[in-house]
């Protein structure tokens, strides 16, 4: 049975974050390194970790992110190995570099404490069916871990000067310096978007990438763990 079960095991830490197959993320968690990820992501951990959610300097920054009552995210600290997952969506875990992105609320798993953070209300997306009214910016050196309602995209905006559109409810994260646009596409709903009667995309403009997912049903991206 070890034998047949060899495959799944954890492979050794070679970063502070890194998959565990499509839909799983290993953290190595150092005690003065902390994480903010998404209350209820948790699945396993090795060692000693502890998690508090809500915390004050969550409360002060994002107090009304998506429920306009509570801030989705849990405060985790001390030494081993986090495993963090959302009802199986795809994560993927990006190291910033001294880079940063725009977020979507609904597709932020988890982001290193030390990392510049702020949540900001999307402008001109309330119109937008489907979509949450809210966006993380998160940037330096660390790590931030997004998921993704199956295999995404990445979508250069940077090759040539024509506009890159999204439909809303595909989009999780963004350049922050793109130039951003909505468009209307009216009797366009049979080919484009979900809605009826007309279609909304976001437009995108300069040099920078979007991340797309494909999928366009935000029913369960809305959800908020208790």
């Amino acid at each position: 049975m070890n034998q047949q079960l060899a495959g799944f095991a954890p492979t050794p830490v070679a970063a502070r974050m890194e998959n565990h197959g499509h839909s799983m993320v290993k953290v190595a968690m150092r005690s003065g390194y902390d994480l903010y990820a998404r209350t209820g992501s948790m699945v396993a951990y090795e060692g000693f970790v502890q998690y508090e959610p809500n915390p004050p300097a969550v409360r002060q920054i994002a107090g009304q992110w998506i429920t306009g009552e509570s801030t989705p995210l849990m405060k985790c600290t001390g030494d081993g190995l986090l495993y963090l997952a959302d009802y199986g969506a795809d994560v993927v875990a990006i190291d910033l570099g001294g880079d940063s992105l725009s977020v979507n609320g609904t597709n932020l798993l988890a982001f290193d404490a030390q990392l510049d953070w702020g949540v900001e209300r999307v402008k001109g997306l309330a119109k937008f069916a489907g979509q949450g009214l809210w966006n993380v910016r998160v940037g330096g050196q660390g790590w931030v871990a997004l998921t993704s309602r199956g295999t995404p995209i990445v979508v250069d905006c940077g090759r040539g000067e024509d506009e890159t559109y999204v439909d809303p409810d595909a989009l999780i994260a963004w350049s922050p310096h793109l130039r951003v646009k909505g468009k209307r596409s009216f009797k366009a709903s049979s080919m484009i978007g979900r809605g009826s009667g007309e279609a909304y995309q976001m437009a995108f403009s300069g040099e920078g990438i979007v991340v797309v997912q494909p999928s366009e049903d935000s029913t369960d991206r809305l959800r908020v763990r208790g």
